[in-house]
This record gives structure tokens, sequence and C-alpha cells, in this order.
């Protein structure tokens, strides 16, 4: 063993740790509005957690246009961790499934951009260690699906360009996509509301009335979700009816499910010997992807692996960060 991790995925819009010991917290962060603020953010998000030896990292939020390349954004949150692990070795999760030294990634920054999803498919080959599985991950902006085969990930690409074109990567999420990217040519093409409206009026996610990180800055809240929705539709709360207001989110759901459930359904065919065995689901987004499976028609039933069921939604929403501070608490010195 190599002690207590604390793993760390840091997003463009979230900030996501958990400790090797199975505790997890999640903290919204707009990284691309206030990039310089990021050191400050780490600081909060490590506050109070149970002893630790290292820190594991990896992330997403290089893709912000708060920067002017991904290398350039993964050398930017590299040193913000820097500054704010004092004298705690840190280790950087990359895309090929080896974990590196700070210097190396800083070296060589490109593999760490991006890398989350593998350390999760990684983890999660020990949920099917025989036969072809599928991981599930929908969070709070993209889906991914992976293909694991006898315990191991086998993904047809590493990178978030090649895993858009394998369908791998979809980009579509239960809280930050945009509406007027899933209803098209049936809304305003306006950021008016975002699929986290959509699922606090079906009460899918929880409100939040202290939460104002929302299309118009209003709090998220059911009330203000219907207000933010009708908009979509050109009208308001008093030029729409409560049922049209459903019908344009159910719209939504049934489009978000079309999505996955196609992207699910080309994975399973093309990346594996045969039809997955296992599904493992993970993410803020599980039940979405639950409503998904339910409709592909083709993967036959079997074994579903939840991580909001079995480690609790604190976890599931932060997956890629529990797996990787399992992954660094059970390997040895960074490369």
């Amino acid at each position: 063993m190599a002690g207590a991790v604390l793993g760390l995925d840091i997003g463009g819009a979230n900030l996501k740790a958990a400790h090797s010991d199975g505790r997890a917290r999640s903290q919204p962060f707009a990284l691309w509005k206030a990039p310089a603020d990021l050191p400050d953010a780490l600081r909060e998000l490590l506050r109070d957690w149970p002893p630790f030896d290292r820190l594991a990292m990896t992330m997403t939020g290089e893709l912000c246009d708060c920067f002017a390349t991904k290398r350039e954004g993964v050398r930017t949150i590299l040193d913000a961790v820097s500054a704010v692990a004092g004298p705690l070795p840190i280790i950087v999760w990359r895309n090929d499934g080896r974990l590196v030294s700070l210097a190396a990634a800083r070296a060589d920054p490109l593999p760490a951009a991006a890398a989350n999803w593998l350390a999760l498919a990684t983890w999660a080959g020990r949920i099917a260690p025989r036969g072809p599985a599928l991981l599930i991950d929908v969070g709070s902006t993209t889906t991914d699906i992976v293909p694991l085969l006898d315990g191991r990930p086998c993904p047809g690409a590493r990178t978030d360009p090649e895993r858009i074109r394998q369908g791998e990567l979809v980009y579509t999420g239960v809280s930050r996509t945009p509406l007027c990217a899933v209803l098209g040519g049936f809304g305003a093409a306006e950021l008016f509301a975002t699929t986290r409206d959509v699922y606090l009026m079906l009460g899918r996610l929880p409100e939040d009335p202290t939460d104002r990180d929302t299309a118009d800055g209003r709090p998220a809240t059911r009330a203000c979700a219907e207000a933010r929705v009708a908009r979509m539709v050109c009208a308001d709360l008093e030029t729409s009816t409560a049922d049209e207001r459903r019908k344009v989110a159910e719209r939504v759901l049934l489009k978000q499910v079309y999505q996955i459930v196609t992207a699910i359904e080309i994975v399973a065919r093309n990346a594996l010997p045969r039809l997955p065995e296992t599904i493992i689901l993970a993410g803020a987004g599980e039940f979405l992807a639950q409503v998904a499976l339910s409709e592909q028609k083709t993967i036959p039933p079997c074994p579903v692996f939840s991580f909001n069921r079995e480690f609790g939604a604190e976890v599931s929403k932060a997956a890629c960060a529990y797996a990787l501070a399992v992954l660094a608490s059970e390997g040895g010195p960074a490369q």
C-alpha cells in the first residue's frame, strides 16, 4: 500500500475531490471566468479531510477558453495545485494509464489533458474482471461511454477529439448543457436555460435556493427553472402553461436519451468482441443513464453496478477522483 491519497479532478465548471477511504466532495468553480482564483478555490476544497500522504490529480479544465492552448491550460492547473499542496507530493494521471511526477507532467503536458475518464475506467475493470463490459458516466457536462474487456479499458481513442468521433465521448450532461443545443429548431437559439432546469422541473435534481449558477443568475429552484424553460419557446410564466413547459422538459429528456442510446449502441457493437455482459454506471446523471439503458435495444439484460447505489451520490458525482485516489493508494511511486 502506498498510503492514503486525496484524488483531485479539476474541471472547467466543477472541482471534485475524493479520499481513498471513500469520502468525496464537489464544489462549483467557473474556471474559465477566473483562472487566477483557482488556487483559492482549491484551498477551500482541500479543507477538513482525513490525513493523506499525497495528492493524485487529473483534469478536464485545460479546455477552458481562458487558455490559449490545452498545453497552457494543463500547466496552469498543475501550477495551481502545486501552489496549494505545500510539501505534499503530487502525482498526475495521464491518458496512457500512468501516474507521473509533477515535473514529468509539466515537461510533457498534453497526455495529462482530459484523462479522468480513464482513471474511472481502470478502476471499473475490477467490477467486470472477465468478459466485455461498458462504463457509462453521465456528468454535468458530458457523458463518457468506455468499453472494457476482461477487466481492462479498451477505448477506441484516448483524446477528446478522437473520442467524440468514436462515440465514446458525448457532449451532453444533466446540468450545464444549454437547452438550445438539445432542442435545435424547437426552441430559441439563446442561453436562456440549461439541462439542470429540466431536471429540476422533473424532480430528478434537488433544488438549491442558495445556488445562482444558472443561465439567468436566479436561484436553482423549480419555480425559477420553469421561468427559464418558458423562455426557450419565447414565452414566460404568464404566456405559457405548466403543461406546455413540462412538454419542453420532456422533449429535452427524450432527445438526450436518444443521443446517449445511439452512442451506447455504437460503442457496444463496434468496440467489443461481443455485447457487454456488465454495465457500470456513475456520475451526477446516473438517472439519465438508467433511462437510456431501459430504452436501448442492443444490449441484453445483464448485471448493472451503480456507484450511486454502492457508494452514495457524492462519490458517484466525483467517481473519477475516487477511482484515482484508490488507484494511487494501491500503486507504487510515480514514474
